[in-house]
């Protein structure tokens, strides 16, 4: 469920892993000859209010608690990768899943098809896609599932490239150890200003595509400053995937 933006499709994660539906109707609806319904109301209750997004919320926090204990299990360090579309996700994650063959695999969320997870797999690397339909992130189920079709022997890092949204994917932990937040220089200075969540829940900031940064006016100075102002802890990267400036941080970042 997404009660931010009311993309209003959830998955349906109803099917959970233990189903104990103890369900005892106990309906004294007395259909005897001419439907002589003995409905005796009980006096008046107060009106209950049910928190449904509290209650996806708890869910979610449950699936996100088995991925970490699954990651823990496999040694593995699983890194959420967030953004807006356009971002440069994907192409980060090439060259990352390259550069760390055969210890690296990938889970791609998108609304539709499989593209990205065919050109990560071109890496040599395992890459599993997620289809969301209209959900406009992931969550901790989504993952949980696609974690049976990843081959774990060998394995350091697990990278999960959530769907492109600024808004949403905040507020799903997945079980990720690290969040990474990427900010191109294309977007704005003032991107983080306007989703502040995102960034301020962010344990690494890349700002990616610098090799545009001087045609597109990207003033550097005003963009690290609105970062800093909204998330004081997140560590800030700088890098361009095309031309490799700042790629050795981006892996030393990885491996610390």
């Amino acid at each position: 469920m997404c009660d931010h933006c009311g993309c209003g499709h959830p998955h349906d994660h109803s099917h959970e892993h233990n189903h104990n539906h103890d369900h005892s109707h106990e309906h004294s609806h007395n259909h005897g000859d001419g439907h002589d319904h003995d409905h005796a109301h009980a006096p008046s209750e107060p009106m209950r209010t049910i928190d449904v997004r509290k209650s996806a919320m708890a869910q979610n926090q449950r699936h996100a608690d088995q991925n970490r204990g699954w990651f823990r299990a496999k040694g593995l360090t699983a890194f959420n990768l967030l953004s807006s579309p356009g971002a440069g996700k994907t192409a980060l994650l090439e060259a990352t899943l390259k550069h760390l063959l055969p210890h690296a695999a990938a889970i791609v969320g998108d609304l539709q098809t499989e593209n990205d997870a065919i050109r990560l797999r071109a890496s040599g690397a395992q890459a599993v896609q997620i289809t969301t339909g209209a959900t406009c992130h992931l969550d901790a189920h989504m993952v949980l599932h696609a974690l049976e079709k990843i081959t774990t022997d060998g394995l350091k890092f697990l990278f999960i490239e959530n769907v492109g949204n600024l808004v949403c994917p905040a507020s799903y932990d997945l079980g990720e150890h690290r969040r990474v937040v990427l900010l191109s220089v294309t977007e704005g200075e003032d991107k983080p200003l306007k989703y502040p969540v995102i960034f301020h829940h962010a344990d690494l900031v890349l700002i990616t595509k610098c090799d545009l940064a001087e045609a597109v006016g990207f003033q550097r100075e005003d963009a690290l400053k609105n970062i800093r102002q909204v998330a004081p802890r997140a560590k800030i990267l700088e890098l361009s995937v095309k031309t490799g400036a700042g790629m050795d941080a981006w892996f030393a970042w990885l491996a610390g």
